[in-house]
C-alpha cells in the first residue's frame, strides 16, 4: 500500500489552526466591577439587640446641595433598607434622609435629618476587563441634631464599604 507524505501546505495550515486556537483569550466581560454602594438598614430603636428591621414611611433621600436623587434609591418609598452611592471624587458627602416626605406647593414637608459622612478612598483592582473599583474605608457618619430628629442613633456596622452584600450602617428610629 502506498502512503503519500503530507504536503508542506497541509502541515502549515494545521499548524496555523493549532496556534490560532491556542492564542485565543476569554472575552473581557466585567461582572464584578461595580463600585459598591453604602447599604443602610433601618431598625427599631426600641429593640435592645438592634436586629428588628423597621420601615421608614415615604422615605426620600437627597444629597445636600443637589436637586437630584440617587438613582439607586426609589423616591418616596416605604422601606427598611437602601443603598446609596458615595462619591469617588471626594472624601465627604452629606445626605438628607426625609421621613414622611411630601410635596406641598413645591416645598418639602417631611421630617428632614442630615447625615454627614466621611471616608478615605482607595482602589482595588478587579480584573483587566473591569479595571479598578473604589473602596471606601474608615467610614464615619454623624447626625446633625435638630429639634425633631426622627433618627435616634447611628451604628456603623462595617467601616469598610467594599460590597453590596451586607449592611454597613444601621439607622435606629
Amino acid at each position: 500500500m502506498l502512503r503519500s507524505k503530507p504536503t508542506l501546505g497541509l502541515i502549515t495550515i494545521l499548524l496555523g489552526i493549532f496556534l490560532g486556537l491556542g492564542s485565543c483569550e476569554k472575552d473581557d466581560i466585567c461582572v464584578d466591577g461595580d463600585t459598591p454602594l453604602l447599604v443602610v438598614g433601618f431598625f427599631d430603636q426600641g429593640d435592645a439587640e438592634q436586629e428588628t428591621a423597621k420601615d421608614v414611611t415615604t422615605l426620600r433621600v437627597r444629597e445636600l446641595n443637589s436637586t437630584g436623587f440617587p438613582p439607586s434609591v426609589s423616591d418616596r418609598v416605604t422601606t427598611d433598607s437602601i443603598a446609596i452611592p458615595l462619591p469617588n471624587s471626594a472624601t465627604t458627602v452629606t445626605y438628607l434622609l426625609i421621613s414622611n416626605s411630601a410635596d406641598t406647593d413645591g416645598n418639602e414637608t417631611g421630617n428632614i435629618d442630615t447625615l454627614d459622612m466621611s471616608y478615605t478612598l482607595s482602589q482595588r483592582f478587579v480584573s483587566r476587563a473591569c479595571g479598578f473599583v473604589a473602596v471606601y474605608e474608615d467610614l464615619t457618619v454623624s447626625l446633625r441634631n435638630d429639634s425633631s430628629n426622627w433618627i435616634q442613633d447611628l451604628v456603623v456596622v462595617d467601616s469598610t464599604v467594599n460590597s453590596n452584600n451586607s449592611i454597613q450602617l444601621k439607622v435606629l428610629h
